[in-house]
């Protein structure tokens, strides 16, 4: 189930991916028709532009802050904070600085 990621050894999720500039970076470690899981790394000003999942989405982030926008409503997250997006609602993702994230998407 899991993928790109060691199992059976103690790690943290954030030194799992790297930044690297100009860019938005992914990395899987599940997808099948029930969840999705992927790390992202955002460098300073790149971004996600709006789209609608097609299951509720929950995003952790990591390190940095990243800018959410969600329908109307705009979300500054830190490190260790979450937010659920819900299915087929609008959203954005913009690195307001450097920042990394876990997302989780439930189908």
């Amino acid at each position: 189930m899991y993928k790109n990621i060691e199992k059976q050894t103690k790690l943290s999720l954030k030194d799992q991916i790297a930044y690297q500039p100009g860019q938005v970076v992914s990395k899987t470690l599940v997808q099948n028709e029930k969840v999705s899981m992927t790390l992202f790394s955002f460098d300073k000003g790149e971004e996600i532009s709006s789209h609608a999942a097609g299951g509720d989405a929950m995003v952790t982030v990591l390190d940095g802050t990243g800018r959410f926008t969600v329908g109307e409503d705009v979300f500054f997250l830190h490190a260790g904070e979450t937010l659920i997006m819900p299915k087929g609602i609008p959203h954005a993702v913009f690195g307001e600085e450097q920042f990394k994230m876990q997302l989780i998407v439930s189908f």
